[in-house]
């Protein structure tokens, strides 16, 4: 199958080194504490983060919390740090975000996986230490999927994370290129993933210049790696910028609400 034409356009009508579209919302979840939603071209995850919540404390009955702040307690007092944040991250798929109707069972293997990724990912720029003694939850779920799920999810988070306050050392941002027909092609959708090439998915920290997640599913030359990854990069920079630009907008929004209500 020719997945680049000899015009130079990919199946969905771009070029090689052209990413989708990008689309965000932020406070998406009324009920978390930091939300957002994320799409590359017809990709869309969504993100929820809870936290941090403090440590449980002993206390007698008359001392206790009510409901509403018992929902902020850790509830794996076991896991806890004491020194730093506790980082917990679970992904899921929406039964009806893919072209096979199956249903997908709850923790399976490939979902575990994912999750250990975004979460190592993740805990590379949270400022945990500032947190000790808590907790702090991030749920992802992908609503609809057409390659590059683990990019958008970890953008998704990114933003949901900054939406809910939680200090960083930079945003984390993700994005991955392909070599196809001997091409290298940024972000791919689902039928240039599934075809069988190279896959490199990056995820990097942008002002600190450090690369946080780094995957391949394929071999590849050095010197074609390179370029590949190179591509990734960019891509990631490019997502960067995006989130910056949208977090401003949210931040401009929030201050004319508050001179607005004074």
């Amino acid at each position: 199958m020719e997945y680049v034409n000899p015009e130079g356009l990919r199946l969905d009508g771009r070029r090689p080194m052209e990413m989708r579209q990008l689309r965000t919302e932020i406070g998406v979840v009324s009920r978390a504490d930091g939300s957002a939603s994320f799409e590359m071209g017809n990709t869309k995850v969504i993100a929820a983060v809870y936290g941090p919540r403090s440590k449980v404390i002993n206390r007698s009955a008359s001392e206790m919390p009510n409901r509403t702040k018992v929902k902020k307690l850790v509830q794996n007092r076991s896991q806890q740090m004491n020194d730093q944040a506790l980082v917990r991250c679970e992904y899921s798929m929406a039964n009806f975000s893919t072209g096979d109707r199956r249903r997908k069972t709850k923790g399976d293997r490939r979902s575990t996986e994912i999750s250990l990724v975004i979460r190592q990912t993740m805990e590379a720029c949270i400022l945990t230490h500032l947190m000790p003694r808590s907790q702090i939850d991030i749920y992802v779920q992908v609503l609809q999927a057409d390659g590059g799920t683990r990019s958008a999810c970890i953008n998704a988070a990114t933003l949901a994370l900054a939406d809910a306050g939680i200090p960083m050392r930079d945003l984390v941002t993700s994005c991955s290129a392909g070599y196809l027909n001997s091409t290298p092609l940024l972000d791919l959708n689902y039928l240039e993933d599934s075809a069988g090439g190279a896959d490199v998915t990056v995820g990097i920290l942008p002002k600190l210049d450090k690369v946080t997640l780094l995957q391949m599913d394929a071999k590849l030359p050095m010197d074609i790696f390179e370029n590949v990854m190179q591509l990734a990069v960019e891509g990631c920079k490019a997502v960067e910028s995006h989130i910056r630009e949208i977090l401003l907008e949210n931040a401009q929004t929030l201050v004319i609400r508050q001179g607005y209500g004074s």
